[in-house]
């Protein structure tokens, strides 16, 4: 029932879509905005024409007039003095490079009038300056005409038979300095109308600054209220159906949009997800008990692999020490005591006991390693001081040229199984050996220290490199040193695993080419009786 009305929901939904679509709003929402730059920029390109207009008009117009007027007035004022001083000269000679320099002045000024003359200007301007070049000229034909009619006297002074210049010369510069005057004034208006232009655009694009920024924040509530919302919803209680949790309600099933699609996609999703739910607890169940067979069938291929191990590792002490007494009977049979011939034998025979005991331990200590660690696990009050003598003169025949020093507390006693305590001791004391250098030297210590007995085991071997430490104590591992030594990996594993039955701990310190300190802290008896 459920399915068939979210397929009349759909039906209804494709039929109503267009105008509600997404894909149309969004489409309306980017139009409004083109428009909106379109606007701006419209707006923008009106603005800064005018005021590149204005801009124009000073740059073109005003700048070149105030330059040319301003040579004009620099080459007209240098003119009187040419004047006099052509005046005053005596002689061809010495008035021929005055005439050169007025000569060069008339070019200079008609250069900067024909500058003027290219550039637009009204009508008043234009006239003002015909009026100017009209004054020049006459005032420059009184100068030509009094240069050509000047006679020289008896006391060798120039005589002047034509009216002075002067006045002329005034009239030109009073209509020069209006014009210069003018033009300042009108450079003056068009600047200021250039600043009153660059406000108005200022304050314009600074209001459409703020209706877009309005427009902007609007579209965005827009968007968020009525799409972005309700996506993240409709994400996050996918999310939850995706994390099984099925009954939950989904909102915007009667939208006829994208988004009322995908809600009533979820809805169908949803009711999956349950019939999805109900399938996998079924083949959890069987997949867990495809994965219990699969774990016992591990089991025993692990506790072969442990067996084989085991005795490749625990065997090797014993025979060596029946190997080394052997070789000492032979090259010193001769030479030999009946009481030495008798320890001998003595260590031999208890190499072979050793043997026989591992023989019978073997299976127990397989079930130690890969069963429940203590089925097997027989706690009682033991003394600690003589399993650690008795190892630690295993060792000293094993390996003759090492030297073992024990500081023993007498006193200790721990409650545990004295084998598995044999066992711990005898590898910690057996790694010390191998790792050691020949003629090196095995400290170990049992002492009381802060209600627990500590036992100690300090060689200066070749240590364990840093990056081997973390991982020192898992099965099979062994330090990227120790190549070329006899191992198989499972010794420190098998002493870690015999401290946590006796419910203690084992702690290492170790430099490479430094030598390692192993130790191990047991509980009182009292305590460790509590814990079992």
């Amino acid at each position: 029932m459920l399915v068939c009305d979210i397929d009349g929901q759909q039906r209804k939904a494709r039929s109503m879509k267009g105008a509600r679509s997404i894909r149309v709003r969004l489409s309306l929402v980017f139009v409004f905005f083109l428009l909106l730059v379109i606007a701006i920029g419209v707006e923008s390109l009106r603005s800064l024409s005018n005021v590149n207009a204005l801009s124009a008009q000073i740059r073109d117009r005003w700048l070149p007039s105030t330059r040319a007027l301003g040579d004009l007035n620099n080459f007209t004022t240098d003119y009187p003095a040419a004047e006099a001083a052509l005046l005053r000269g005596q002689g061809v000679e010495e008035r021929a490079p005055i005439r050169r320099q007025i000569d060069i002045l008339d070019r200079e000024i008609a250069a900067s009038e024909r500058a003027y003359e290219r550039i637009p200007h009204d009508k008043s301007e234009n006239d003002l300056f015909a009026l100017f070049d009209l004054r020049w000229a006459t005032y420059r034909g009184f100068v030509a005409r009094r240069a050509e009619q000047g006679v020289e006297g008896p006391d060798g002074r120039t005589g002047i038979s034509l009216p002075p210049s002067a006045d002329a010369y005034a009239k030109a510069s009073a209509a020069l300095e209006e014009l210069t005057e003018r033009n300042a004034a009108s450079a003056r208006r068009a600047g200021e109308q250039s600043d009153l232009a660059y406000q108005g655009v200022r304050r314009r694009i600074l209001v459409t600054m703020v209706l877009t920024g309005l427009s902007a924040a609007g579209a965005m509530l827009y968007v968020q209220r009525s799409l972005s919302a309700p996506l993240v919803d409709l994400a996050d209680r996918m999310h939850r159906l995706a994390a099984s949790e099925i009954d939950l309600e989904v909102a915007g099933t009667a939208r006829y949009d994208e988004i009322g699609d995908m809600a009533r996609a979820v809805v169908v999703f949803r009711k999956n997800a349950a019939e999805l739910a109900d399938s996998r607890r079924a083949l959890a169940e069987q997949a867990l008990l495809l994965q219990q067979k699969l774990v016992e069938e591990r089991e025993v291929a692990q506790l072969q692999r442990n067996f084989v191990s085991m005795v490749s590792h625990e065997f090797r002490t014993p025979l060596s020490i029946i190997d080394g007494q052997a070789q000492r009977l032979i090259s010193l049979r001769d030479r030999m005591t009946g009481q030495q011939l008798a320890e001998r034998a003595h260590t031999v025979r208890g190499a072979v006991h050793q043997m026989t005991q591992l023989i019978e331990d073997l299976i127990g200590f397989a079930r130690v390693l890969d069963g429940p660690r203590d089925l097997h696990f027989q706690p009682r009050p033991v003394a600690l001081a003589p399993i650690l003598h008795e190892v630690c003169n295993l060792h000293r025949e094993l390996v003759p040229g090492l030297y073992i020093a024990e500081h023993l507390d007498a006193s200790l006693e721990v409650s545990g199984d004295a084998r598995l305590l044999r066992q711990l001791f005898d590898n910690l004391l057996s790694n010390a050996a191998k790792y050691s250098p020949s003629g090196g030297s095995v400290t170990v210590t049992a002492s009381r220290h802060d209600e627990q007995i500590e036992i100690v085991v300090e060689d200066g071997g070749i240590g364990i490199p840093e990056g081997d430490q973390a991982r020192i104590f898992e099965r099979y591992y062994r330090g990227s040193n120790t190549a070329g030594v006899a191992g198989s990996g499972v010794g420190l594993y098998l002493v870690k695993t015999i401290v946590e039955l006796h419910h203690g701990t084992i702690a290492m310190a170790s430099r490479s080419g430094a030598g390692s300190r192993f130790t191990v802290r047991l509980p009182e008896p009292t305590s460790a009786n509590a814990l079992a």
